[in-house]
Parts: C-alpha cells; structure tokens; sequence
C-alpha cells in the first residue's frame, strides 16, 4: 500500500515537534538546575557563520508549515520572529501543530504532482508536490530540528537519541 502525502507530512512533523517541545522542557530544566541564563543556549551557534539555536528552531517551525500550507493551497501561517525564550519557542512549535493539525488528509493526499514556487528573493526554484516534501522540506526540517538538539547536547543538555525520536 502506498503511502499518502498527508502521511508523509502532517504526523511526521507534529510528533518530530512534540519531541523537540519536550527537549525545550529539558533545556528549560537543565537552565533552572545549572542556574544559567538560557540566553546563553538560546543565542548559541555550533560555529559563528551558523544560525543561532532561536533561529533553529523557528526555521523549523517555519518549515513544516511552509511544505503543508504549499500543498494544501492555503496560506502561509505568518509568525514574528521575536521569541527569546524557551517558552517562547515552545509557544511556537505549538502554534506550528495546531496548524499543522488543522490540515485534513483531503487537502493534501493527491499533491504529488502539484506545482509548487518557492521563491527566495527574486529567485523562484520549482517543484512537484511529492520532491517538494521528500527532497527539499523533510530534509531542511530535520537539518534544522537535528542542529537544535546539537546545541543544547554540546551545551551539556543531557539528551540522548530517544529524546529526538520519541515513541513514533
């Protein structure tokens, strides 16, 4: 049996950001224990020229939402950029499941084919629905997600490969 877009896509991205939401949680827990101020994970980079942990997990967010409002042809849902704290990113990446949950296997089961631009400054790049999802925003979601968990585990977050899996 094949399997679907919306299968490929929505539970994906909602349980990947359940499990980032509960690494914010441990984040959180290890600022409180250590006594530190969660500025110093939340403005880290692993290298200067590399976005910030905020920016990680945004992208991410912004990502998952990207891919599945494109295929289910509904618009973009639009968040300021303005979080500064782990409860501010969490905040997001529960904006970003509601949305993301709001989405019906209809609106995107069949996308496989559809066109999608995406277009980045006077650039526009072309897709079909199904290399869209697979070759391009799973991949930069998963990037994005898995730099995130790389800082806070080289920040002495104690994380290990079940907090990024979960219990698909």
């Amino acid at each position: 049996m094949p399997i679907s877009m919306y299968q490929a896509s929505v539970p994906r991205f909602v349980s990947i950001l359940g499990n980032l939401s509960n690494i914010l949680d441990k984040a959180q827990a290890h600022v409180d224990a250590k006594k530190i101020d969660e500025t110093a994970l939340t403005n880290y980079r692993l290298f200067p020229d590399m976005l910030s942990f905020t920016k990680q997990i945004q992208i991410a967010c912004d990502s998952a939402k990207g891919v599945v409002a494109r295929l289910a042809g509904v618009e973009i849902p639009v968040f300021e950029d303005n979080e500064k704290t782990l409860a501010e990113l969490k905040a997001r990446i529960a904006k970003t499941q509601a949305f993301l949950q709001s989405v019906t296997a209809a609106q995107i089961d069949g996308t496989e084919d559809k066109g999608i631009v995406v277009k980045r400054g006077d650039k526009e790049t072309h897709y079909k629905g199904m290399q869209f999802l697979l070759g391009h925003a799973l991949p930069n979601f998963y990037f994005h997600v898995t730099t995130a968990y790389a800082i806070l585990r080289h920040n002495g977050v104690e994380l290990g490969k079940r907090d990024y899996l979960g219990n698909p």
